[in-house]
């Protein structure tokens, strides 16, 4: 009865032994795959991370050096005029300055641009001559148009003026310029394409 009661303690024992044996490996299996799964759920969003990070990093090195290429092209396009207008404007002012420089010239020129303009517009005209040539230029005009200015033609003079003259209706609707500056405007327009034809042409 004893040795039966002991085989029937120790058939109990190795049966809950059993299963408390087969319920840990149960509970170690559901641990070790949830614990996969955890680190395959991390390693997929640190992937997402970082690929993120390098496509934000390729969209901003993408940007900075678009921002780089334009910076160097408007640079290097204001860099070329700037040499052009100097290189243009070194050929160009000697000329205008001297052309001006020239009084006599420039009353000639005054004097053909009066009568020309009467011919075909009223005599209410103006002409507007600098404040600094009153002095050397005021008697010589009295003289050559005093049957135009006795009919309507006015002589004034601009301290704002440096050079040339201004011709216009006196009623001050507009005025035709011709400066020293208007010239070099003028001619600038039409030699700083050569000029940047023959700067910067590509060989």
């Amino acid at each position: 009865m004893t040795h039966k009661l002991q085989d029937l303690t120790e058939k109990i024992y190795n049966e809950g032994v059993r299963k408390a044996k087969e319920e840990a490996e149960k509970i170690l299996k559901e641990a070790e795959k949830k614990a996969s799964q955890m680190e395959e759920e991390a390693s997929q969003k640190a992937k997402k991370i970082v690929d993120e990070a390098e496509k934000k990093a390729q969209e901003t090195k993408m940007h900075v050096e678009a921002e780089m290429k334009m910076a160097l092209k408007q640079s290097t396009t204001a860099l070329k005029q700037s040499i052009a207008n100097m290189v243009t404007m070194q050929a160009i002012e000697p000329a205008t300055d001297q052309l001006f420089s020239d009084k006599k010239y420039l009353s000639e020129l005054i004097v053909k641009t009066v009568e020309g303009w009467i011919k075909h517009e009223s005599t209410d005209l103006e002409v507007i001559l600098p404040e600094s040539d009153r002095g050397k230029m005021e008697e010589y005009f009295k003289n050559q148009l005093a049957h135009h200015l006795n009919k309507g033609l006015s002589l004034s003079f601009s301290k704002n003026l440096k050079s040339g003259f201004k011709i216009g209706p006196a009623d001050g609707g507009y005025v035709i310029s011709f400066t020293d500056e208007d010239f070099n405007n003028f001619f600038k327009a039409y030699l700083r394409p050569k000029t940047n034809e023959l700067l910067f042409e590509s060989k």
